[in-house]
């Protein structure tokens, strides 16, 4: 499509509520290995935008300049002899006062740069997306990335029960659970009806699940089947898993079917340890120090609100 093919950045756009600004940034953490302080970050590592709730969008950077000016030049490379495109000027929310551009002049540094391309602008059903965006004194401009919110097909399941995780917060968790799917193998030893298994299994990830209590390994199946997914999941206590994982979510149960006693808890760890060389564990109680007494060191943890229901979200290992 363009002569300069060399991608060497994608700067990703994030948006989220105040009660998951935690849970964005933890799970930022775990794909990029560190965390922005605002709502846009640039790094070398390629994550469909799809997999996370909060990513809002990347740009695919092709040319970089300290000035408009500057992308303006370097855009006459591009020749769609085939193909509609499109130039978005990319917003964040977080821009200071004075290095905010009103919509007037959004809209002129689009038709700026897109003057320059030669192809057919199309602005309602273009083949490609162009992305400018501001980013630390620079501007940047390559192609853009559009996330599916694939999560929101997965809201209405045929099985629920009112204390599963959310959509939005399954995803982010098995996103922070497993970055990088490639080789990992993952399992979710307290599925329940399957709310975490359904995202991470939407996202290609290799996951089994697993409950203790027959009525919700049922429900989980439904679940995964309904949305055309598949996924093992069987019916046992924790106790009983002998292969080896790299990874474990273990949602702690505290809902009506399966309420937990701190006995049951540390015994859930301790196998978990046994397992899994990473555990995610997910517990509306401070659970740190049994978490170190099954011989796990806490890495990083963030706190999933939802009014005034707050879950802890804990990387053990």
């Amino acid at each position: 499509m363009t002569n300069h093919s060399r991608k060497t950045a994608h700067i990703y756009t994030f948006t989220c509520s105040p009660d998951e600004r935690s849970l964005s940034k933890m799970e930022m953490r775990s794909f990029f290995g560190f965390e922005a302080a605002g709502n846009i970050l640039k790094s070398p590592i390629k994550i469909e935008p799809s997999r996370s709730p909060f990513i809002k969008g990347r740009v695919d950077v092709m040319y970089e300049g300290e000035s408009i000016s500057d992308i303006v030049e370097q855009v006459k490379e591009i020749h769609l002899p085939d193909s509609t495109f499109k130039v978005l000027f990319v917003k964040i929310n977080d821009l200071k006062e004075d290095e905010k551009i009103d919509y007037d002049g959004q809209r002129e540094i689009e038709r700026q740069i897109g003057w320059e391309i030669q192809g057919e602008a199309d602005v309602r059903t273009p083949d490609c997306i162009f992305g400018i965006v501001p980013l630390g004194g620079r501007w940047y401009f390559g192609e853009y990335v559009k996330p599916d919110a694939v999560w929101l097909h997965h809201m209405k399941k045929p099985r629920e029960y009112s204390t599963a995780l959310s959509t939005r917060v399954a995803r982010a968790i098995a996103n922070i659970a497993v970055p990088h799917p490639d080789g990992v193998k993952a399992i979710d030893p307290c599925c329940g009806i399957g709310t975490v298994l359904v995202e991470a299994l939407s996202m290609g990830i290799d996951i089994v699940g697993r409950d203790i209590n027959p009525l919700v390994t049922d429900g989980s199946r439904e679940n995964i089947a309904y949305f055309d997914l598949e996924g093992d999941v069987t019916t046992g206590p924790i106790s009983e898993v002998t292969s080896h994982y790299d990874v474990a979510i273990i949602d702690m149960p505290y809902n009506l079917y399966t309420h937990a006693t701190p006995e049951d808890q540390l015994a859930i760890l301790k196998h978990a340890r046994r397992i899994a060389d990473k555990v995610v564990v997910v517990t509306i109680d401070t659970m740190d120090q049994m978490i170190m007494e099954s011989g796990f060191e806490i890495a990083d943890r963030c706190v999933a609100r939802k009014g005034v229901f707050s879950r802890q979200v804990v990387v053990c290992e």
